[in-house]
């Protein structure tokens, strides 16, 4: 059985490494880096649609990165409590139009023993925005760890 540390139950030291460990894996839009830190029989719901299943994850994963381009996200600690993490999160694509959106969201997880997140509930919105309003800068991959979070953007 693969172990994805930290493990459950968290502190709140085990759980924001947890969120940034999945900013991280997410930033790098790499479907199969990403659906190895879900159980193979995970559930998500992501806006409107369902999934089940890890398979199921790595095809949406490839879809909407394929869609979403210049993808660059922060995700930031709301609440945790023994195998739960409630996660707020924004970011910001553009389609192949040229029209930038920075999407907010809220994330609800449930992790298994093994830290394999077993549940995903995510509600998210897009706003259309101009590229002059981009907040995030950093090339692709892994958000600097000196660049300002969510908070700092006060979004």
């Amino acid at each position: 059985m693969t172990t994805k540390p930290p493990v459950p139950p968290f502190t709140e030291e085990t759980a924001t490494q947890k969120v940034r460990l999945a900013e991280d894996a997410w930033n790098s839009r790499d479907p199969e880096r990403v659906s190895l830190v879900y159980t193979v029989d995970t559930h998500w719901r992501n806006r409107a649609e369902f999934l089940d299943g890890r398979d199921a994850v790595r095809v949406f994963l490839a879809r909407k990165w394929d869609r979403e381009l210049d993808y660059r996200l922060i995700k930031e600690l709301w609440a945790f409590r023994d195998n739960r993490i409630a996660v707020r999160f924004a970011y910001e694509w553009h389609d192949d139009s040229g029209q930038w959106y920075r999407s907010h969201g809220n994330e609800n997880w449930e992790f298994d023993e093994n830290g394999l997140m077993r549940y995903r509930h995510a509600s998210i919105n897009d706003q259309p925005i101009r590229a002059d309003e981009r907040k995030y800068h950093w090339p692709a991959g892994r958000r600097p760890d000196d660049h300002p979070g969510l908070s700092a953007f006060g979004l």
